[in-house]
């Protein structure tokens, strides 16, 4: 879909994003459904509520969020990867 990862990006940051663990967890290959959804409400400017359904359960994805939020992940995945691969926050025109 317009607008989602490349292969070429998700192969730059997919193995920079924490893997899922847990009982009740849905499986670390849904990250990049999940990141682009969360580009998706991002892009948009949306409520996640109204996130488009291809990209799952809009409140999976927004606990995600939240998660990668509170551990820092955003951060990381900036620090580590926007100096070096310009590619990664490059808008979407």
């Amino acid at each position: 879909m317009r607008g989602d990862l490349t292969d070429e990006e998700w192969a730059i940051i997919g193995n920079l994003l924490p893997p899922e663990r847990g009982r009740w967890s849905r499986p670390a290959q849904d990250n990049r459904l999940f990141l682009n959804g969360m580009l998706y409400v991002l892009r948009v400017g949306c409520p996640w509520r109204d996130m488009h359904e291809r990209y799952g359960k809009w409140n999976s994805v927004y606990v995600r969020f939240r998660r990668w939020a509170e551990q820092g992940v955003w951060d990381a995945l900036l620090e580590t990867e926007g100096s070096k691969n310009p590619l990664v926050l490059k808008p979407a025109l």
